[in-house]
């Protein structure tokens, strides 16, 4: 098999994936409470107390907007020190709305998940009209946890 082109150009060898796998454990209680050890982290997935929960710890969608928010700024991060910008911080606002009747067995009209979610970046930031484009557009290929929701990820659910 020739390593060429169908115009005659080499083509550039295919550089393999470099996989990381990432696991948390998590146990629930008898109530709302979720604790979550990620690596030497403890991290509580909880309801607001006038949801039924404790109140321990965000819910599990705004663990989801903080995940989003977080890896946008750390993608951003790596961006910036690669490409050397300007990039001294981001504002960035996450938002989406859900059926909570369908989340409560109510209704099973519609989906259960988010009709949609907005992202809103401020840079602090003194790059040119066209730095901040780049740096946009390299964004939205580079950041994994953008990438997983937008690309409806298969999600297996097994019985320990």
């Amino acid at each position: 098999m020739s390593d060429t082109a169908c115009c005659g150009t080499a083509s550039a060898p295919a550089i393999k994936p470099k996989l990381k796998t990432i696991c948390i454990e998590a146990r629930a209680d008898e109530k709302y409470k979720v604790a979550v050890q990620a690596e030497e982290h403890t991290l509580y997935v909880d309801q607001a107390v006038s949801a039924g929960g404790e109140g321990a710890g965000p819910n599990p969608v705004e663990y989801l907007f903080a995940s989003l928010a977080g890896c946008i700024a750390t993608t951003g991060r790596i961006i910036a020190s690669q490409q050397k910008l300007d990039l001294k911080g981001m504002d960035i606002k996450v938002e989406g709305a859900l059926d909570l009747n369908i989340l409560s067995g109510k209704s099973r009209d519609g989906r259960a998940g988010l009709t949609g979610i907005k992202v809103s970046v401020a840079l602090d930031s003194e790059m040119s009209e066209l730095e901040r484009q780049g740096f946009f557009k390299e964004l939205r290929s580079r950041c994994p946890i953008s990438d997983t929701i937008a690309a409806a990820t298969p999600i297996t659910i097994t019985t320990l």
